[in-house]
């Protein structure tokens, strides 16, 4: 029961990060300028590269030192099994990137808006895996893992889910959604995050020893969604130096937030 609030409110931050920032749609006329668009994708990039090495991976390796395992095998195999598993799920999914007219992923009759909140969904996705893996972990008591470190995950991640969400719900007001279907396209690209992180709690109750590779692999998801979609797309156009700034914004906060609070 001491553990029941935690999760629920570990579960509820990120996607309450998503939908605030969908919310911004009914306060501001405009698009988002690109120059912050790009320092807000660039700082949920920030964010994620900071999550994934220090709420992820060096746990992974403390706890696969603690089980007697070569510590950083786990982190390995985990790590590349999730760059692998989304890079399925791009291959199939059909979406749409940001400023971007060629979708990708299997052919599909899809419209244009819903192709763009599948993008987003699918990078939620592995931050749902994350939240979830290292609330399993601390429930069950593992080294290097706890419900402060959890509540300050999920609390990154809606820090950098705040401007996704308004990313996706602004550019669909812009093209003549109303704003209450702008902002529930982009609160329902958040949903998949509890529904992911819940998933995980329940697979990785039964599987506690492959904790460190569960770790990792949440990881790996991470860095391929910073990789293939966040930083190119934050580098478009000129004036990329700003990306690179929001980059260097998010991991600073994030590495802090989580050896402080963590």
């Amino acid at each position: 029961m001491e553990q029941t609030l935690p999760i629920i409110i570990c579960l509820i931050i990120p996607f309450l990060g998503t939908t605030l920032g969908s919310g911004m749609v009914f306060f501001m006329k405009n698009k988002i300028r690109p120059s912050v668009q790009k320092l807000l994708l660039g700082f949920a990039a920030g964010v994620m590269m900071a999550a994934s090495v220090w709420s992820l991976l060096i746990p992974s390796m403390d706890m696969a030192a603690e089980q007697g395992k070569i510590e950083w095998l786990p982190a390995l195999i985990g790590f590349l099994l999730g760059i692998g598993f989304l890079l399925l799920l791009d291959t199939i999914i059909p979406h749409l990137h940001l400023n971007s007219k060629k979708p990708e992923g299997i052919k599909a009759k899809l419209k244009n808006e819903i192709m763009l909140v599948l993008a987003v969904t699918l990078h939620n996705i592995p931050e749902g895996m994350a939240v979830g893996v290292v609330l399993a972990g601390a429930a069950s008591g593992s080294v290097g893992l706890t419900m402060a470190g959890a509540i300050t995950l999920a609390i990154g991640i809606a820090l950098q889910n705040f401007p996704e969400g308004a990313i996706i719900s602004m550019p669909l007001e812009a093209e003549g959604k109303s704003k209450g279907k702008a902002f529930l396209y982009g609160m329902l690209s958040g949903a998949v995050e509890p529904i992911a992180a819940i998933i995980t709690i329940l697979l990785t109750g039964l599987v506690t020893p492959i904790l460190p590779y569960l770790l990792s692999f949440a990881a790996g998801a991470m860095i391929y969604v910073v990789v293939e979609e966040l930083i190119p797309e934050s580098q478009e156009g000129e004036h990329s130096n700003i990306g690179t700034i929001g980059v260097a914004l998010g991991f600073a906060l994030m590495m802090v937030l989580d050896i402080a609070l963590g």
